[in-house]
């Protein structure tokens, strides 16, 4: 099992991009931001449900749409989105990025 992992880790680190490894740590980090989110509010309670509410949601929408940025960069999908360039792709990330933090925002009040 252990050889499986590590044969599955050197393929991933000899055919990923450079810049798709940045994306998928930063989807690792706003996943464990969402779980330590939930645990949190599993352990001490949703007083503020507000904050939890919108917290939690906004984690889930930008890993949502980093998934989706990680999809339009990807060279092996390049012939799905042979028409947007992945500067553009990146440039709908952050505006998506910045409607859903005004989202949030109104949302905590």
């Amino acid at each position: 099992m252990a050889n499986l992992f590590s044969v599955a880790f050197e393929e991933y680190k000899s055919k990923i991009p450079w810049k798709l490894k940045v994306i998928d740590a930063y989807l690792v980090y706003i996943l464990l931001t969402g779980i330590i989110q939930f645990v949190y509010c599993a352990i001490v309670g949703t007083f503020p449900l507000n904050s939890f509410l919108a917290a939690f949601c906004s984690s889930v929408g930008i890993f949502v749409l980093t998934v989706s940025l990680r999809m339009h960069t990807n060279p092996a999908n390049k012939d799905e989105f042979a028409s947007q360039s992945s500067l553009k792709s990146f440039a709908d990330w952050l505006f998506a990025n910045l409607i859903l933090q005004v989202a949030v925002l109104n949302f905590l009040g």
